[in-house]
């Protein structure tokens, strides 16, 4: 146990943002104490989201792609699939990286607890592990506490049968029958995996479209593909209760258009968004300032309006995601060390690891259009990519969104394989104040799906030669 009163810098939870604050604070000096509720370090991110999903998702992905390989003249039998073999390479892959965060703790000389931590007050913790509880006082503290699975009501938690992202990660089976409820990136992502490993999928969504927030060009690609690999896909749709049927499996009730409906499922995944863990580590004991969403109030900064106190990651707002919690993370504790550090990035990533993936950064065109904001479009399809059609693809697309005036780049999207690594040059772009001129004139490798962001930027430019544009007269 902890033996101290007082510690430097605490950090509470230690996922991509808690260990990243806790790291670069102890390189830059700091006496650092990490406490975590989980036994291993790594938070959701690392033990039941990201990493855990993304290793399913890859299995997913061959099993996909060596079935499509029978247009190309090479067959398979069907896959064997030995569950006990995958939970344990889903694992091993999880074993390995937080054993490795512990190891860089270690060497870095931040001590860890795994414990439950409490707020006394603006300037105290108390630390529960186990039937042992200690209260410390701190220099500066760093809430890293993340988030965690919203519910909605009718849908009984407590039953087996219902799943959470978390539980449904442990494959303690795989049902025949499965129904999704949330049509975003967790919900999708997940359906993918099981339909892969033989369920049939549904999936039920409360507004008009999948995955919301993404451009509907961008999406239309993989609801083409969904619609083939999923039984049904339910749209402007509302879960109004869900029950146990006999002898086993749940009875669903569907309202649409004012109709009611059931249908009966082995299995439902309840993946509708996720809450920001502010309840139960005693903010209420201090005067930190929590919004109406529930999320704690910081500034650029990451201070909160406590000035020792700081917040990163899912519990300061969205976007949810782990790469945002990380520079969060950093400048926060590059703060704390007295540099002039502020989180001030132009623009964030986000990547829906579905197959197609989807992925993009900055302005969309639909947000664009809702607010108003002047913009040009340079779009390449992938059906005149040499290297997407090789891999027996063509629904893929890249589409830069430019500033009309300045040419620079404010905005991209990308659907198709591996948007998720393509995505990085727009981001760079964007920070960057690249126009359009600057990416055309990038010489990119040839054949390579990386190619396609130049050849956009080339038909915003009228330069492009891997496709014919008639000029428009005038």
């Amino acid at each position: 146990m902890f033996t101290k009163n007082h510690i430097d810098t605490l950090v509470i939870g230690s996922g991509p943002g808690g260990y990243s604050a806790a790291f670069r604070a102890a390189d830059l000096g700091k006496k650092v104490l990490i406490i975590d509720k989980n036994p291993t370090l790594g938070g959701v991110c690392l033990n039941r989201g990201c990493i855990p999903s993304k290793t399913l998702l890859h299995i997913a992905k061959v099993i996909e792609e060596t079935s499509s390989l029978k247009n190309m003249g090479v067959g398979f039998s069907k896959p064997k699939i030995d569950m006990e073999g995958v939970r344990s390479w889903k694992s091993k892959i999880v074993t390995q990286l937080s054993n490795g965060i512990s190891q860089m703790a270690k060497a870095r000389k931040v001590e860890t607890i795994h414990g439950e931590a409490i707020f006394l007050s603006n300037s105290e913790i108390q630390i529960k592990s186990g039937s042992k509880s200690k209260i410390i006082t701190f220099d500066n503290c760093i809430i890293a506490a993340g988030s965690s699975s919203s519910t909605i009501p009718g849908v009984p938690m407590d039953n087996k049968d219902v799943l959470t992202s978390r539980t449904a990660l442990d494959l303690v089976r795989v049902p025949k029958n499965l129904l999704i409820i949330g049509g975003g990136y967790i919900g999708l992502e997940m359906g993918t995996v099981f339909s892969a490993l033989g369920s049939v999928v549904s999936v039920a969504e409360f507004l008009p479209k999948l995955l919301p927030g993404a451009d509907a060009d961008l999406v239309k690609p993989l609801t083409r593909k969904l619609n083939k690999k999923f039984e049904e896909i339910y749209l402007s749709t509302k879960i109004t209760n869900v029950k146990p049927s006999k002898p086993k499996g749940l009875t669903v009730t569907m309202e649409k258009d004012g109709k009611r409906s059931t249908k009966k499922f082995d299995q439902v995944l309840l993946s509708v968004g996720r809450t920001p863990n502010t309840k139960n580590i005693g903010l209420e004991n201090t005067t930190i300032i929590i919004n109406d969403q529930g999320f704690i109030v910081v500034d650029k900064h990451q201070k909160t309006n406590i000035d020792n106190i700081y917040a990163i990651g899912d519990i300061v707002g969205n976007p949810m995601l782990a790469h945002k919690a990380t520079h969060e993370g950093k400048v926060a504790a590059e703060v704390i060390c007295g540099l002039p550090a502020k989180f001030d990035a132009k623009a964030i990533p986000a990547v829906i690891f579905t197959d197609p993936e989807i992925a993009w950064v900055g302005i969309t065109e639909e947000e664009a259009k809702e607010k108003s904001i002047p913009y040009r479009i340079g779009e390449f399809p992938w059906a005149a990519s040499g290297k997407s059609l090789s891999l027996g693809r063509n629904e893929g697309r890249t589409k830069i969104i430019f500033d009309p005036d300045t040419k620079r780049t404010i905005g991209v999207g990308i659907v198709g394989p591996n948007a998720g690594d393509l995505i990085s040059e727009g981001a760079l772009a964007i920070e960057m104040g690249a126009d359009a001129e600057d990416i055309s004139l990038t010489i990119h490798p040839h054949p390579t799906l990386s190619e396609t962001f130049a050849n956009a930027a080339e038909v915003f430019e009228g330069t492009v030669t891997d496709l014919y544009i008639p000029k428009k007269s005038g």
